[in-house]
């Protein structure tokens, strides 16, 4: 990397910056103009369980943590290259998608933020899937809206405005409150056609609650723009919001915001019919972009591509939190005989040591389930560990064995689209923390899925980057060049990729390892309603 060259970018601005909030750390990430990473920046933060509800707190921990993660950038700017960040060419905003931010006429905060990982709306979910025909996932912002409706919550007749994170973040940028289709399909159902959220359905909600309030559900809900539409520009008031210092300047372009979902498909280049990606970090997912209508699926969510496509989403609340738990217990461990090892050896050890497990993990199974999970059907977790007698216990096996929990679920899922409803998947990109070790989660998800699996050079990278990259669109996309062209032709055509197929054995392995766990779900759900 020639730093003179990259302090030049810099400077004249041809850069774009893609901040995203996400579970355990807020990211920002400054791209130049060849969609190469420049700087990055970072805040690490942690949701609060509080009288049952997943949140984070607004001054304390969000608006604290943006302020924190940006100021970590610019100070990794200045100290890499020698210039204070006072511009960039645009800016981009991402989120955990879905959840639950209603505020009212003067965008006063009327409820606590309720993140995805809640799985708090049962009954609200299961009554509008009826309702519209249509999956309504526990974590969908409509859902957690009609839940409150139920529950007569008293802040209902105040409401003005709601959205998600990222939405909000933006709003308090730019003081447009709008939302990229990716992230306004998980608030509300999307027609692609139209590229909005669905009026028939929205007609249904209105009749639904009839009476009860003085909105309309289409006046609560943001603007839906598509990627690279015009999103505002960066106030003067969110300036000094994202930057208190003042060195930022007012004027910059910024994009839709979109959640999380949207910004790995971004990332890993997955926006076309056929492809699809995983994340796998707090949370995973799959994305696979359709080219057909598939049936309703209480495991599979209808969402789109920041483009508007229609996207299969299998969404797993757990995948490594539970992984990192044990992974401190190992450093505890290290520190107790007095040696020392940094956290990315630590998990290059314990991941490569997966690599020398039996295919099956040699009867181990644990369960992940530090929150409930909608795929199998879990309004709560316990982490959990079992085995028999006979099962081998061994580092190798422990480590494989976690390895495989935080891919079973989502591959439960993944049978439904792939058997049941015949979906074909030409190609399948992983990134997420889940892949950083080379070759190991990119084999267990290949073993998960039966599937050849690609990561590329910037897996770490994850959702700020792709918002990072949707922010450069906006301003150098030419005229008709669609997001998939664009993808293409100017970020991905070099791209440095690997490609891993398990083999037959691995595959085998998970399948018999997967068949244990399915059956072990019964001790799982007898540890929800006995323990704790």
């Amino acid at each position: 990397m020639n730093k003179e060259a990259v302090k030049q970018s810099i400077e004249a601005a041809r850069t774009a910056l893609g901040i995203e909030l996400g579970s355990t750390r807020i990211k920002a990430c400054l791209i130049d103009e060849k969609h190469v990473p420049v700087a990055a920046g970072e805040f690490t933060w942690e949701n609060r369980l509080e009288n049952g509800i997943w949140t984070y707190h607004m001054d304390d921990d969000i608006i604290r943590g943006i302020q924190s993660c940006y100021a970590d950038l610019a100070a990794n700017v200045e100290k890499e290259y020698g210039v204070k960040l006072t511009k960039v060419g645009a800016i981009g905003v991402s989120a955990m998608m879905h959840g639950y931010l209603p505020f009212d006429s003067e965008w006063k905060q009327l409820a606590e933020f309720r993140t995805w990982r809640n799985t708090i709306t049962g009954e609200a979910a299961e009554k509008l899937t009826e309702l519209f025909h249509f999956n309504v996932p526990q974590r969908w912002s409509i859902a957690h809206l009609y839940q409150a409706v139920l529950k007569k919550e008293e802040h209902l007749p105040r409401l003005a405005h709601l959205t998600t994170l990222a939405g909000y973040i933006h709003y308090r940028l730019t003081g447009e409150n709008v939302m990229g289709v990716g992230e306004a399909s998980g608030m509300f159902p999307i027609d692609s056609a139209a590229l909005d959220y669905d009026a028939a359905m929205a007609d249904k909600f209105d009749a639904l609650i009839a009476g009860s309030y003085s909105w309309k559900l289409r006046e609560v809900l943001p603007k839906v723009l598509t990627a690279g539409a015009d999103a505002g520009c960066l106030s003067e008031e969110g300036a000094k919001f994202l930057d208190p210092t003042g060195t930022l300047q007012a004027g910059i372009v910024c994009v839709p915001p979109e959640g999380d979902a949207g910004t790995g498909m971004v990332a890993t280049n997955a926006v076309r019919g056929k492809t699809g990606n995983v994340s796998a970090g707090t949370s995973d997912f799959a994305m696979v972009v359709l080219e057909k209508p598939i049936g309703v699926h209480e495991e599979l969510d209808m969402v789109t591509t920041p483009a508007g496509l229609p996207v299969a989403m299998v969404h797993c609340n757990n995948c490594t939190s539970d992984i990192n738990a044990w992974a401190g217990l190992f450093k505890d461990f290290a520190k107790a005989a007095g040696m020392e090892i940094s956290t990315n050896d630590l998990y290059t050890t314990l991941f490569k040591s997966a690599l020398e497990g039996e295919k099956d993990a040699g009867g181990l199974i644990p369960f992940n389930y530090v929150s409930g999970e909608g795929v199998t059907k879990l309004d709560s977790g316990r982490p959990l560990f079992i085995r028999t007698q006979e099962a081998r216990l061994s580092l190798a096996n422990f480590m494989r064995a976690n390895l495989m929990s935080a891919m079973a679920t989502l591959a439960i899922g993944m049978e439904i689209l792939t058997r049941e409803e015949k979906v074909e998947i030409t190609s399948l990109t992983g990134h997420g923390g889940y892949f950083k070790t080379p070759g190991v989660g990119q084999l267990i998800l290949s073993a998960a899925c039966g599937t050849s699996v690609s990561v590329m050079e910037s897996a770490g990278e994850g959702g700020p980057y792709g918002m990072a990259i949707l922010a450069a669109y906006r301003i150098e996309k030419e005229d008709g060049e669609t997001l998939e062209d664009y993808l293409d032709r100017k970020v991905f055509s070099d791209a440095k990729i690997e490609t891993l197929k398990a083999e037959d054995a691995d595959i085998e392995g998970f399948a018999k390892f997967l068949g244990g766990y399915k059956k072990a779900l019964a001790v799982e759900r007898a540890a929800v309603e006995n323990v704790g």
